[in-house]
């Protein structure tokens, strides 16, 4: 065996697991806490809030009585509410039995159902509540754009000459007046891709012209996770020279030039820090979600581009932080949706799906590239389970909702038989839905 070859490969290992375990502890910890609290607010008593399930390897039970602890394999939790006989919330007859009329009010099963829906529904509110938390955190960290023709951060790369500078007002662009940013942009985005652009700005109380670089560079902002481009080894920062023999002036040149392999592998020239390069990599196929709905199968490499300049940033006020956390929480949650309705019909491939090796996969890379993009990534991953958990499959929240909603319908609770079969066969139709992931994981290209 090459021992020294295998070390990075380990070392890299090592940091997906660690990095899924991270996030996986954060969303789960939030989601069962959502149990505990509004279940302690409604009256009903936690016996134990564990982190992770198998042996107990610390332990402390608070003031309330509620035993606080961390177990061994870190892949879950759960809330045990007095009464029930497992983690699932299942009813334990013969101890209900032995309790006082008040005691039993104070179990999940002997509380009133508004109660009960209300603790069921914490769990996952609250991991939509902590993806909106987390936009609002970072958009409070990282600005928006300004209304203001005002360049902010400029780019460095592969381009020669004059460019433009921080503070720099853009009062015109190829001879286009820009009023405002929105003009701004909307006028660079229509230009065609050439070497150089005219900029007319304002610089230090004098307007000048200057004959900068193309305002959209091949320049790249940032690498999608489990792409080609990831494996390739690209970075952020690098800039796209050519595409096998074809010159790249503009990033939006790239997506025709990968199009047209059709999945073949193609060389990159890639330049960076000064130095160029070359590398090659076979583009994926991916389903992609359009902007009207839907979804289109496209080949991918895994690039995203960067302007060859930001806008100067602003702080946005409370009430459009919390607007456009909202709106971003609820893109999420509707997008993925979205996509598991065209994957159930067929419209798009299954390989969409991922099991917890892709998801560990995707936090990891995540983590390599930053503090940010996994708070992000850590963001998506709480909708998504917090999405699943309200599916209408016993063992799962969702289920529990629908037998209280049969309550409420019927004014009787199913029978214990009939519990007892529904959650058998919810947990056989998780397990399958786990197998059927872990299988696109290994499969899955």
């Amino acid at each position: 065996m090459d021992l020294i070859g295998f070390l990075p490969q380990a070392g890299s290992l090592a940091w997906t697991v660690a990095s899924f375990i991270v996030a996986l502890s954060i969303i789960v910890f939030v989601h069962e806490y959502g149990h505990y609290i509004v279940g302690r607010w409604t009256g009903i008593h936690a016996e134990v809030f564990s982190l992770g399930f198998g042996p107990v390897m610390f332990a402390r039970t608070d003031r309330r009585g509620t035993r606080w602890q961390l177990a061994a394999i870190p892949f879950g939790g759960y809330v045990k509410f007095m009464g029930d006989a497992d983690a699932a919330s299942g009813k334990d007859g013969a101890a209900i039995a032995t309790l006082s009329a008040g005691d039993r009010r104070a179990t999940m099963h002997g509380a009133p159902l508004w109660a009960r829906a209300a603790t069921v529904a914490a769990g996952p509110i609250f991991n939509f509540v902590l993806t909106f938390l987390i936009f609002i955190a970072v958009l409070q960290w990282t600005g928006v754009g300004s209304d203001a023709p005002v360049v902010g951060e400029v780019q460095s790369g592969a381009w020669d000459g004059p460019n433009l500078q921080p503070g720099d007002r853009v009062i015109s662009v190829a001879g286009t007046p820009t009023p405002d940013s929105e003009a701004l942009f909307t006028t660079v985005a229509d230009l065609p891709p050439s070497k150089s652009v005219s900029y007319q700005v304002e610089r230090a109380g004098k307007v000048i012209t200057i004959d900068g670089p193309y305002p959209f560079p091949p320049l790249v902002s940032s690498v999608q996770t489990k792409s080609a481009a990831l494996n390739a080894g690209l970075k952020a920062g690098d800039v796209i020279l050519a595409v096998g023999d074809t010159p790249v002036t503009a990033f939006s040149e790239l997506p025709a030039l990968v199009e047209a392999t059709a999945g073949a592998p193609l060389t990159l020239t890639v330049w960076r820090a000064g130095e160029t390069f070359q590398t090659e990599l076979t583009p994926r196929r991916r389903d992609l979600p359009r902007a009207e709905g839907g979804f289109e199968t496209r080949w991918l490499i895994g690039l995203s581009g960067a302007p060859l300049f930001a806008p100067e940033l602003r702080h946005p006020g409370l009430v459009e932080t919390v607007s456009l956390s909202a709106q971003q929480t609820w893109n999420i949650a509707a997008t993925s949706l979205s996509a598991l309705w065209h994957i159930a019909t067929g419209a798009i491939s299954t390989c969409n799906l991922s099991g917890p090796i892709g998801i560990a996969e995707v936090m990891g890379d995540a983590a390599r590239s930053g503090v940010e993009s996994f708070v992000m990534m850590l963001a998506v991953l709480s909708v998504g389970i917090g999405l699943m958990n309200l599916f209408p499959i016993p063992v799962l929240d969702g289920g529990h909702l629908v037998f209280h909603a049969y309550e409420a319908i019927t004014r009787r609770p199913p029978s214990d038989g009939v519990m007892r079969v529904m959650m058998g066969t919810g947990l056989v139709l998780i397990l399958s839905l786990m197998f059927f992931g872990l299988t696109n994981d290994l499969f899955c290209v």
